[in-house]
């Protein structure tokens, strides 16, 4: 391996997210789902995902880019959390004859209807809750940046309760184990080794390109624009709130992205709160949980090409050299 090369965390350019008892993992616009079965057995499909503006070229545009992404994420993760949800259904149904196979075209719409009612709770909670909250101090306080102040410290607290909270729950912490294998994936694909459980069990559950930190910067990028954006008319107020929703996706993607391309001094402050929350949605898989995460990496993902390409490894020369030592 190139000295040179083997100092820095390439960008891999691969993604994913974790789903009941598997992992999603993405590169450009193949992506596969990995599920690990209760008959032990690893269950992978391997689809193709066109975005809502697939080929348009505002796809490319910076902070807009960032707002179509966004409901991508969304529409693409709530299907594989469908996807990975219906093998243990299907186990828990004693007679499956008397079940109805549901059409695609229903499956569809529940998806968009469940994802739309996601991004509807999500800014209720996270953007019109905390400004419904500080609206109840006006009486006791009468200066308007320090009411903005209270109600960015609420949509903060609500974030983190919801984040800590969630956390405990059983089939949650399995779910970021399976999050944490995600994460051990990719860095250790991006750092330069060869991957295998030994490997990527070595590897930092903590990743700089995480969806956590992507919503930690959408709520902290909210304080910091609704301090400065300001109307006196309540109504206008809560329209504002919803109306730059597509403004703080944007500018949090790009920030996101640059994190992800970047390790400057701006890009590690700006990277700092999310990977710390990162240590709650995340935990430390078992080996079990690795073995899905490299089948759903290398369903999409060449990371033997990668390793050669970026870091002049040659897997196969390197395996020739241990053979060659074993046989000495």
């Amino acid at each position: 391996m190139k000295e040179n090369k083997k100092k820095k965390q390439h960008y891999s350019g691969i993604g994913g997210q974790a789903v009941l008892e598997g992992v999603m993992m993405k590169n450009k616009d193949d992506y596969a789902i990995a599920v690990r079965k209760s008959n032990g057995e690893i269950d992978v499909d391997v689809e193709v995902y066109h975005s809502i503006l697939h080929g348009a070229k505002i796809k490319n545009v910076p902070f807009a880019r960032g707002v179509f992404n966004f409901i991508d994420s969304l529409v693409l993760g709530m299907k594989c959390i469908n996807h990975s949800a219906k093998f243990f259904e299907e186990e828990e149904l004693d007679d499956k004859k008397d079940r109805k196979p549901s059409s695609g075209r229903a499956d569809s719409i529940m998806m968009v209807i469940t994802t739309i009612l996601s991004l509807a709770i999500a800014i209720g909670l996270f953007m019109l809750l905390p400004y419904f909250i500080s609206t109840w101090l006006v009486e006791y306080v009468r200066k308007e940046s320090l009411l903005a102040i209270i109600e960015g410290v609420v949509r903060i607290i609500i974030f983190l309760a919801y984040i800590i909270g969630i956390s405990l729950m059983k089939d949650i912490r399995r779910l970021y184990q399976y999050h944490g294998a995600e994460h051990k994936c990719i860095n250790c694909v991006e750092k330069g080794r060869p991957l295998t459980v030994t490997n990527v069990m070595g590897q930092s559950r903590i990743h700089k390109r995480c969806g956590t930190s992507f919503m930690f910067l959408v709520i902290l990028i909210s304080v910091i624009l609704f301090f400065f954006i300001r109307v006196d008319n309540p109504v206008y107020r809560v329209l504002i709130r919803i109306a730059l929703v597509p403004v703080i996706a944007g500018i949090s993607y790009e920030l996101i992205r640059l994190a992800g391309r970047s390790d400057n001094l701006f890009v590690r402050i700006i990277s700092a709160p999310g990977m710390w929350l990162q240590r709650v949605t995340t935990k430390e898989p078992d080996e079990t949980m690795v073995e899905v995460a490299i089948r759903s990496v290398e369903a999409v993902f060449d990371w033997k090409q990668f390793l050669k390409d970026e870091f002049g490894y040659d897997t196969e020369e390197s395996s020739q050299d241990n053979s060659d030592m074993d046989v000495e």
